[in-house]
């Protein structure tokens, strides 16, 4: 059964660090290449960073460009999400992703709020 659970969210004021992991079973997780997405209310769903299956590229949207990192550790079928100077903006239901193909999974999502 293919999973990916999603954990670390919570709520963390303005300038704040939230780190995500997104821990990955029932399929070869070092074959994927693995996503980040946010979905805010009311707002469409958004790429925010994406690693390659090897770990060694990734690239992320401007918006968190130099905020946030994103690693994966393929021993633990685990990615990760590092999260520094957190804004107002970046609240939203942060989801993991991973894709192969014509393989797809996704994630339930973990809620970050950023809020003073």
């Amino acid at each position: 059964q293919v999973q990916l659970v999603e954990s670390g969210g919570g709520l963390v004021q303005p300038g704040g660090s939230l780190r995500l992991s997104c821990t990955a079973s029932g399929f070869t997780f070092s074959s994927y290449s693995m996503y980040w997405y946010r979905q805010a209310p009311g707002k469409e769903r958004e790429l925010v960073a994406v690693i390659s299956s090897d770990g060694g590229s990734s690239n992320y949207a401007d918006s968190v460009k130099g905020r946030f990192t994103i690693s994966r550790d393929n021993a633990k079928n685990t990615m990760y999400l590092q999260m520094n100077s957190l804004k107002l903006e970046d609240t939203a239901v942060y989801l993991c992703h991973a894709l192969r193909g014509f393989y797809k999974y996704w994630g339930q999502g973990t809620q970050v709020t950023v809020s003073s």
